[in-house]
């Protein structure tokens, strides 16, 4: 008789074990499903929305334009998932901000810290809107001072 060498019995063995015990010796199998967050991304024309959300989502910058309306992306990272809503900033779509606020887990206010003094006070009266609206008051958010690489620039503070 041949002597069965160990790693054959081992491989008999996996053959024969329910798939949830080869899974747990091998360490194979479907990785645990990352959570997702839902959040809003909002802020006037040419502050930067679609360009942090391709940048982070590895697009290229090339061809970038203005989002009429709204835009979804996915937005992966190791441990999480955001599904990320970008509203339009332009004046006749800002009105209808309000009606996908819904369902969001946190808001992302970008403003363009190089803006003139009069884009700055609209960008600052929505920012407030958004912090009152019932749906929204309660979530975190981040408001990015983009665009910090031009020379007209304001600072954190100024802003």
């Amino acid at each position: 008789k041949k002597k069965v060498t160990s790693s054959f019995c081992f491989c008999f063995y996996l053959f024969y074990l329910p798939w949830q015990c080869f899974r747990a010796l091998c360490c194979k199998g479907p990785p645990p499903p990352r959570p997702e967050y839902d959040l809003v991304c909002i802020g006037l024309t040419g502050s930067g929305k679609t360009s942090l959300l391709s940048q982070l989502c590895s697009e290229s910058p090339e061809n970038i334009v203005s989002t009429t309306g709204f835009s979804i992306k996915a937005v992966p990272f190791q441990n999480a998932i955001l599904n990320v809503k970008e509203l339009g900033g332009a004046d006749n779509i800002r009105k209808y901000w309000s009606r996908y606020y819904q369902g969001s887990q946190g808001v992302i206010f970008v403003l363009d810290s190089a803006s003139s003094e009069d884009d700055l006070e609209t960008a600052r009266n929505e920012l407030h809107s958004a912090l009152q609206h019932p749906q929204l008051c309660t979530l975190p958010f981040l408001i990015l001072a983009n665009h910090q690489d031009k020379p007209a620039a304001r600072s954190v503070q100024e802003v």
